[in-house]
């Protein structure tokens, strides 16, 4: 018990990684049925009203009334970035490229919330962590580039647009992340959450309907299949694995977060193989061991 209180944070970063996982699949599934901006709206008319719940059980209130001001601006901030900006590109990504090789480029994010974090909020970032970026993005490259020999020159193997809207999402996730650890301190991550997906619901209500979108939004109600893998994504990601996220920055660096959170990559292969009988790569495998171990890097002292 001492060693599960001790190391509170790393669990629960391990436990938001999983979490994340599956998330990703279940969300690609049902983009390429009914859209990334139908999956991204959605899956609030889920999240909040269990999040709701679990914050009238353990908190005795139902919504986040007792956060300041301060705690506001920052929550929103960071859900504006990191749920409508940063996922609007990482939900397309998994549309374009798949989710695993989505999870691979958004082990970019400690690199970029660790620079974030030095320029922000002013913290160091040693030698050895300047190592660990530059491990973090030759893993990443190995794996989307291919060398063409005959002609000299390298190219991308995956659809650059897919692989740019994965990196924005890896950005609007790593800066969603500094904001949060801004402005949550000892709030209740379940009421930061709460916060975080307010934000956002309105930021996409007014996108939505600047953009005549409700047709598209409605025909993606009745989508029973789809409407079920953004209640099962819904309910790991929004609700148990950011709320696991916001937890463990609470109870550990947020350099540590980044890194385990980070290994989705890695679990996700066993799945894509056992689960999904997807074609996986020696070479996706090492380049994903070597960003993850970049990352790992990146954040030792």
């Amino acid at each position: 018990m001492h060693i599960f209180q001790a190391n509170l944070g790393e669990i629960a970063a391990l436990a938001a990684a999983f979490c994340w996982t599956l998330n990703a699949v279940a969300f690609e599934a049902a983009g390429k049925e009914v859209g990334s901006l139908s999956v991204n709206y959605i899956r609030f008319f889920v999240a909040f009203p269990l999040l709701t719940l679990a914050n009238l059980a353990t908190r005795g209130l139902a919504f986040p009334t007792d956060a300041t001001a301060v705690i506001w601006f920052y929550l929103s901030l960071s859900g504006l970035i990191g749920f409508v900006l940063g996922d609007i590109f990482l939900f397309q990504a998994f549309v374009e490229i798949g989710s695993r090789l989505t999870l691979l480029i958004t082990s970019l994010g400690p690199p970029i919330a660790a620079l974030a974090g030095f320029l922000i909020m002013k913290e160091r970032i040693s030698p050895l962590g300047l190592l660990g970026m530059s491990t973090t993005i030759f893993g990443i490259g190995l794996v989307v580039l291919t060398g063409n020999p005959k002609e000299k020159k390298v190219t991308f193997n995956r659809p650059l647009r897919g692989i740019v809207f994965a990196f924005l999402g890896a950005l609007g996730q790593a800066l969603g992340l500094i904001f949060s650890k801004m402005g949550m301190g000892t709030y209740s991550p379940l009421a930061a959450t709460q916060i975080r997906i307010l934000a956002a619901f309105f930021a996409f209500t007014l996108m939505i309907t600047l953009g005549k979108k409700w047709p598209e939004i409605r025909r993606a109600f009745g989508h029973k299949k789809a409407i079920g893998q953004i209640t099962l994504g819904a309910i790991l990601g929004p609700v148990v694995g950011v709320t696991l996220s916001l937890l463990a920055l609470q109870f550990a660096p947020a350099g540590v977060v980044s890194s385990i959170t980070s290994l989705s990559p890695i679990l996700i292969i066993p799945f894509s193989l056992l689960v999904l009988e997807e074609k996986v790569l020696p070479k996706e495998i090492l380049g994903a061991l070597i960003s993850i171990a970049g990352v790992v890097l990146l954040f030792l002292r």
